[in-house]
């Protein structure tokens, strides 16, 4: 878990577990180990700490019973246990700059030194200065940064006790200047204390628990946020290479052989002009008519780059690609189209495409007289085979061009699985098995 500290570039982990051994440790990514003021997790808390100590020290200077004593007995004498119980407040609120956090013996005996300090106090406390319990009260908020939840616990129970025996000694030296008719008063007025502070430990102690749950909630928030956008700019980039891979597929389909075939022809134009001028002629006019083709290429590459998602069906894209076939080859295909549940957006568009390629193909390259086309879609799976008697060739030869590689990229895309059976002399056949094809997406 991160999150910001106030002020400072300094991001800070947190890893809530239960236990004294399995505890709530702050780690910054400058590899500091422990809690200290520039990233402290809670920064009002370290104020809060000041003055409650400032709050005890101030009682200390303004107890009645040293000034008493000090103007009975003297200065020398008795100004020693105040300063000594001051002394011992500031070294406990200088140890709040820094708290081990990883470590079980650096945070018990940092914990046992602050254990020290508040003893100390108590018994110099005892003599006639005021008692406050906010030393206590800050030792709680410290265990909780530093140890899991059951050394937190152990932590105020030995706090209470610890508060209840000096407030216990104190009330016991009360005892002999009070007349007894008011002892049960201050009898008492003692478990109220008691009662009050034993419930002001447990609403310290949930209260800095809640405070953790809460920073514990917003870091995964960030982090799950983090996560999200990340995630986003993986899926853009991914978006933005099929889409490379798109355009890719769409120019080698429709404008890789016309320019090619165009290039052969001005070659040939240029190399017949002073020996055949007529023939050079002839070449320059179908070089002439592959420009022109070339150019509708070029169109209609960029109308379907504009509009990935034609507004005819699937039938009717399949019927424009028959008719291509029959004026480009001559070739009168056998038809068998089965739509019978409709298909998805985008398998439909995906199998209008692996069809489109496939004819292109048999347009340029089969020579053949014979073309199968079947379509059929159902609730299990949709089968799209092409299949030709043309001259085949070597599929592994072949299997790392752009036109087979679109077709497998295209047939992933829809979960689907394309095989492709060829051999020289054989014809070719292609077959798209796409399972469950109906179910899930906007149909068309």
């Amino acid at each position: 878990m991160t999150f910001g500290t106030n002020g400072r570039n300094t991001w800070v982990r947190l890893n809530l577990r239960v236990g004294l051994k399995g505890t709530v440790f702050v780690n910054t990514e400058t590899m500091t180990r422990a809690i200290q003021f520039h990233n402290h997790p809670f920064r009002f808390l370290l104020y809060l700490e000041w003055g409650l100590l400032a709050v005890a020290i101030t009682g200390i200077l303004t107890a009645p019973t040293p000034l008493r004593e000090i103007a009975r007995r003297g200065v020398q004498h008795h100004t020693s246990a105040p300063i000594l119980a001051i002394s011992c407040i500031l070294l406990f609120g200088l140890l709040g700059f820094y708290l081990p956090t990883q470590g079980i013996w650096g945070r018990l005996g940092h914990l046992a030194l602050q254990l020290v300090l508040i003893v100390i106090t108590s018994v110099l406390m005892l003599r006639g200065t005021r008692l406050f319990p906010f030393v206590y009260l800050i030792l709680v908020i410290r265990s909780c940064l530093m140890v899991g939840l059951m050394g937190r616990i152990a932590v105020t129970a030995l706090t209470f006790l610890l508060f209840m025996t000096t407030l216990g000694i104190k009330f016991r030296r009360l005892d002999g200047p009070i007349p007894r008719p008011f002892r049960p008063w201050v009898h008492s007025l003692h478990m109220n204390l008691v009662v009050f502070f034993g419930l002001s430990l447990v609403f310290t102690l949930l209260l800095v628990n809640a405070l953790l749950n809460e920073r514990t909630i917003q870091t995964r928030l960030q982090k799950t946020n983090k996560e999200l956008q990340r995630s986003a700019t993986q899926v853009k980039q991914l978006a933005t290479a099929q889409e490379r891979s798109r355009i890719a597929r769409e120019i080698h389909d429709s404008l890789g052989h016309s320019l090619t075939a165009l290039n052969i022809q001005l070659e040939g134009a240029i190399k017949l002009s002073q020996r055949d001028p007529q023939k050079s002629q002839a070449l320059l006019k179908e070089a002439k008519r592959l420009g022109s083709v070339a150019l509708q290429d070029v169109r209609q590459s960029v109308a379907t780059l504009r509009d990935k998602s034609p507004a005819d069906s699937l039938h009717a894209r399949l019927n424009a690609l028959i008719d291509t076939l029959h004026t480009s080859a001559g070739i009168t295909p056998n038809i068998n189209i089965q739509l019978l549940t409709p298909l998805p957006t985008a398998t439909s568009m995906a199998l209008y495409r692996i069809a489109q390629e496939g004819i292109t193909n048999i347009v340029k390259h089969a020579e053949a007289t014979a073309v199968d086309l079947s379509l059929i879609a159902d609730v299990s799976e949709t089968r799209l085979l092409l299949r030709d008697n043309g001259r085949g060739f070597d599929i592994s030869q072949t299997s790392t061009g752009f036109g087979l590689q679109g077709m497998r990229e295209r047939a992933q895309a829809i979960d689907g699985q394309l095989t492709l059976n060829s051999s020289p002399g054989s014809g070719c056949e292609l077959r798209v098995v796409v399972p469950g094809a109906s179910s899930g997406e906007k149909q068309s």
